[in-house]
């Protein structure tokens, strides 16, 4: 079974760009919208609407509540999530198609600041 968003939710993920390099995918949903469980490589997100979300993966929980004009370092994760907020969810994510430099960074659920 694809773990890839633009598959399992392709009414909330679509695919902008793709290369050898990279893939941007943009994100929009309303509130109240739920994703399915799905897989980012290490990926840089773009906030283009301030939002909040509740994010979750098999251990672990998390709340999440970005503005708009945020940019994140994702680490790679699968995860899913819900809109959980007032206002519409729009974003862009910027997939890394090469492997991580290293593996010694511990992976977080949900976006960092640096």
């Amino acid at each position: 079974m694809s773990k890839d968003p633009a598959v399992t939710n392709s009414d909330l993920y679509h695919v902008v760009l793709e290369n050898d390099r990279v893939r941007v995918l943009e994100y929009r949903d309303e509130p109240g919208a739920k994703t399915t469980p799905h897989q980012h490589p290490d990926s840089v997100m773009v906030t283009l609407s301030s939002f909040r979300r509740r994010l979750a993966d098999e251990e672990r929980t998390a709340e999440v509540e970005l503005e708009s004009g945020a940019v994140r370092w994702l680490a790679g994760q699968e995860h899913w999530g819900e809109n959980i907020g007032d206002t519409p969810t729009h974003s862009i994510f910027v997939e890394l198609k090469e492997p991580p430099a290293t593996e010694a960074g511990e992976r977080r659920l949900g976006p960092s600041g640096t």
